[in-house]
C-alpha cells in the first residue's frame, strides 16, 4: 500500500472533526462517562439528568447554568455540536419538563455562555433547585 492510499484509507476512518457525529454519539463519547447511558448519577459526585435536567429551563439562571458547568463548557466540543448535545440531551432524558416556549440553544448562545465556565456549581445548584421545587434532586 502506497503512502497516499494509506493516508487517503485513514481520513475514511477517522471523523473530519470532533462534531462529525450524532447528538447522541457525542454524548456517549463526552457526558456519559459520568452522566450514564440513562442519565442517572455517579453517587457522590454527579446528580442525575434523567427527569430532572430541563427542569433548571424553568428559573432565572438556569439556562445559562446548563451551558457554564464546567464539564459542558469545557466539553472538546465546538459550540454548534455542544448546543445539539445539550439540546438532543434535553429531549432525550426530560422531554416532559421541558418548557412549551423552549427556544432550542443554538451555536451563538453557547458560544458565549461557555466563555464563562461556573467556579462555584454546586452552590449555583442548591440555589437553582430551591427555586425549581422542593422536591427536586
Amino acid at each position: 500500500m502506497t503512502v497516499r492510499a494509506a493516508l487517503a484509507l485513514a481520513a475514511a476512518l477517522v471523523p473530519a472533526a470532533v462534531g462529525a457525529y450524532t447528538p447522541d454519539v457525542e454524548f456517549a463519547l463526552n457526558c456519559q462517562g459520568c452522566h450514564r447511558a440513562d442519565g442517572g448519577e455517579t453517587p457522590g459526585s454527579v446528580p442525575a439528568i434523567a427527569n430532572h435536567v430541563a427542569r433548571f429551563l424553568a428559573v432565572p439562571g438556569g439556562r445559562e447554568y446548563l451551558v457554564q458547568v464546567p464539564g459542558v463548557a469545557q466539553a472538546p466540543l465546538d459550540d454548534a455540536t455542544l448546543a445539539a448535545v445539550i439540546n438532543w440531551m434535553l429531549a432525550h432524558y426530560d422531554r416532559a419538563h421541558i418548557p412549551k416556549d423552549f427556544t432550542p440553544y443554538t451555536e451563538a448562545e453557547v458560544a458565549k455562555l461557555r466563555k464563562d465556565p461556573l467556579v462555584n456549581v454546586e452552590a449555583l445548584r442548591t440555589k437553582l433547585l430551591k427555586t425549581i421545587e422542593p422536591k427536586a434532586p
